[in-house]
């Protein structure tokens, strides 16, 4: 039976009905339904809306129904919708006083409510996710600090850095993930309970309480906003895409770094995969299907941002396309973080290949060119200088690290001895002790408030 087909003559049409129902998506939300109809039945009873005898029988068989779900005993079908299906059921059960659990409460502010109850919880499994997979970052972060390895701009190496600055550059991407979560579940925390169809009701009702029950912060002010309202889904949608580009550019990184090219990372066995025709193959698949999917994920923010724009107030059955892409990114973005956290821990830096790789290609040329700098040429002489070694080199097939200190001074008398140490790899990386900088010290420190900024979570 509908809930709403006592004002029609004619059954909805079968295609109709098929169409409209969201049973199929919406049953993930039976939990939180049966909870919030439960605080709602309480706050009914305390209030004097309904009897207390009436208020217990419906808490009691709600419960019930919670409990055979659970169990596997009740299965979830034959309504048009969740909400629908648990008060049909709890009305088969406990009869009329079943139907008394509707009172001053509408269908929009209940799925606005349920909707919400179930994004805060996805917000708390995302935070955990993200809070696990930085933990991995710094274990990597901390196994980097005896190695090098080569910063790149312009996908062309750059200079040397401890490697653990490396994987510390994505823990501060996933650490502003985790705010941006937290501060998104801490924003979306009011609860539309009470809200009514759109303008409130004319029972005697007491918000808080129900606010209370389910650890909403407060009700929401505006009972049109609060039915109508799917900026949290937005949020949410927003907050994963962000994280699943984060996500992909690691995957990138990882799938570059592993290759026979450049060596510097070994994917673990129970993470790769190989090919059905060529047996040397070790393939990146988990990262290349990780990266793949964030577009997958960026669709499902575009589509809820394309069903808000143009909904005028307040509830309209646009926002019944608010759930399934909902679901989709939340099954995606939280097993993409899982499965990378797991990945990292299990991940090889191969330090001899990185360390020997952040000396190549010139990647000390700019201590080369500070050198002389600090002993008072102006930086765009020196850079000037430098460049010329670095043709030199070039044209004769040496590299920096093989020249002499006289090579060096037949191109400036500035140079000293010294210059043969200053223009070793790990030289070069441990002089960047700037805050933030790719020394080993710098790293540590890193790392260290990196670990403090993860503990207040």
């Amino acid at each position: 039976m509908k809930l709403w087909e006592g004002r029609f003559e004619k059954p909805t049409a079968k295609n109709a009905d098929a169409y409209n129902d969201s049973l199929p998506f919406d049953k993930k939300l039976w939990a939180v339904d049966i909870t919030a109809s439960v605080a709602h039945a309480t706050m009914l009873k305390e209030c004097n809306i309904i009897s207390e005898s009436d208020g217990a029988l419906i808490i009691e068989g709600l419960n019930a129904i919670y409990s055979d779900i659970a169990d596997g005993k009740l299965q979830i079908a034959g309504a048009e919708d969740i909400h629908s299906f648990v008060e049909n059921e709890l009305v088969k059960r406990i009869g009329d006083a079943g139907k008394k659990l509707h009172t001053a409460r509408s269908r929009n502010d209940q799925v606005a409510t349920d909707f919400r109850l179930y994004v805060r919880s996805s917000f708390d499994g995302l935070k955990e996710s993200l809070k696990n997979l930085v933990s991995s970052l710094i274990l990597r972060a901390e196994d980097g600090l005896d190695a090098l390895i080569p910063g790149y701009t312009h996908l062309r190496k750059a200079q040397p850095m401890c490697a653990g600055h490396f994987f510390n550059a994505y823990s501060e991407m996933f650490l502003r993930d985790l705010d941006r979560v937290t501060e998104s579940r801490e924003r979306m925390n009011v609860m539309p309970l009470g809200s009514g169809a759109l303008a409130g009701t004319s029972y005697p009702i007491d918000r808080n309480i129900c606010a209370d029950l389910l650890n909403f912060s407060k009700p929401c002010d505006n009972s049109l906003d609060g039915v109508s309202d799917r900026d949290f889904v937005a949020e949410y949608l927003f907050d994963a895409s962000l994280i699943a580009a984060h996500l992909s550019r690691l995957c990138e990184d990882i799938i570059l770094y592993s290759t026979e090219e450049f060596g510097y990372f070994e994917i673990s066995d129970e993470y790769s995969t190989g090919s059905s025709i060529m047996p040397q193959k070790k393939n990146p698949d988990i990262p290349e299907l990780m990266r793949g999917k964030t577009g997958r994920i960026y669709g499902h923010l575009m589509a809820i941002l394309t069903t808000i724009k143009a909904i005028p107030l307040a509830y309209n059955k646009d926002l019944q396309e608010d759930k399934e892409g909902f679901f989709d990114a939340e099954k995606q973005i939280i097993s993409s973080v899982d499965i990378m956290a797991e990945l990292l821990k299990n991940i090889t830096l191969r330090k001899n290949n990185t360390t020997a790789a952040a000396e190549g290609e010139f990647c000390c040329a700019t201590d080369v060119a500070d050198y002389l700098a600090k002993k008072g040429m102006p930086f765009r002489s020196a850079h000037a200088v430098t460049g010329k070694i670095v043709r030199f080199c070039i044209s004769n097939g040496r590299n920096l690290q093989d020249m002499t200190a006289d090579e060096y001074r037949s191109f400036d008398p500035l140079f000293c001895d010294d210059i043969c140490d200053i223009v070793k790899g790990v030289n070069c990386a441990n002089a960047r002790t700037s805050f933030g900088g790719a020394s080993k010290k710098s790293v540590e420190e890193n790392i260290l408030s990196i670990k403090q900024r993860l503990a207040k979570y």
